[in-house]
């Protein structure tokens, strides 16, 4: 009965996770893809992508638990806007400030789609917690912990980037 009555309210919490999910997984697909010169945020993008690359599957599970249906694939990377994508960063080369301050942008909106993917976690985990959910509880357990190191990594490659440019232009 409890689970009953609050089957949509948690049903739309998945949904909101999912979403932030998957939105976070093109951020850091477009940041990878924009900026294949920059070894470290190449690599790392893709590898703390991965990460919720495995979460999506994981939250379309629990989500058919609340009768929804979403989408256990998850977003799939467009060759055509990685191959413009790489272009446009291509053109930058050699206009370091201008390619530093596309990377900064970047890094911003994968950073903050990082904050929103973890709101959306620690709402989902509440309403675990309230209701005594122990699978849903597991799911946050499991998944919300990479989530903040991908916010913590963004974090640190936003201030890295912001002292490069201030650096870069003060040097102008």
């Amino acid at each position: 009965m409890l689970r009953n009555r609050h089957a949509e309210q948690i049903g739309l919490a998945l949904e909101r996770v999912h979403a932030a999910e998957c939105a976070l997984i093109r951020a850091l697909d477009d940041l990878r893809h924009r900026h294949p010169n920059d070894h470290e945020v190449f690599h790392v993008a893709r590898d703390v992508a991965a990460w919720s690359r495995r979460h999506v599957p994981l939250v379309a599970e629990a989500a058919g638990a609340w009768g929804r249906d979403l989408d256990p694939e998850g977003p799939a990377e467009d060759s055509s806007v990685r191959d413009r994508l790489a272009e446009r960063a291509a053109q930058l080369v050699g206009r370091r400030h201008a390619a530093s301050v596309l990377l900064l942008d970047d890094l911003r909106a994968a950073h903050l789609c990082a904050a929103g993917a973890s709101l959306d976690w620690e709402v989902l985990a509440q309403a675990a917690q309230a209701l005594r959910d122990d699978a849903l509880l597991a799911l946050v357990q499991e998944c919300h912990p990479q989530t903040l190191r991908q916010l913590r990594w963004t974090n640190a490659q936003v201030k890295e980037t912001s002292a490069q440019i201030v650096v870069a232009g003060a040097g102008s």
